[in-house]
């Protein structure tokens, strides 16, 4: 995945009962929905054509735990250093650094509360680092 520092990569919903908000969404936004394999259990992928737009994803497994809310995920240059600036200015980690592939996310809390998935691309594809 090539991508800009600060760019918003994607977007997703973790939410108890995804099957029912994906048909939701199927429903009201026109989205289709793919199977994204979890290994035990599929989470949604919300498909316009070919073009996978959104997720939507069960709240277990790496996802437990994460707040029922749209997550935007966006491009930083060095995930630890943005995870450190955001605690140290008052934010909080919410979901703890993990592997996605050979890239690196976590999730952090703003000081008012609203959460943002940082995301770390594998330094050879990362066109501003």
């Amino acid at each position: 995945m090539s991508s800009n520092i600060g760019d918003i990569l994607w977007q997703d919903l973790t939410v108890n009962n995804a099957d029912d908000v994906a048909e939701f969404y199927q429903q009201v936004v026109g989205w289709q929905k793919k199977p994204v394999s979890m290994g035990e259990y599929d989470d949604h992928g919300m498909m316009v054509g070919d073009t996978m737009k959104a997720g939507v994803c069960h709240a277990k497994g790496s996802n437990a735990g994460m707040p029922p809310q749209w997550l935007m995920y966006v491009a930083v240059a060095d995930l630890d250093n943005s995870i450190a600036t955001a605690q140290r200015l008052g934010g909080e980690l919410i979901v703890p650094e993990r592997a996605m592939g050979k890239d690196r996310m976590a999730v952090i809390a703003d000081p008012a509360g609203a959460v943002l998935a940082l995301y770390q691309v594998a330094s050879s594809d990362n066109t501003n680092a």
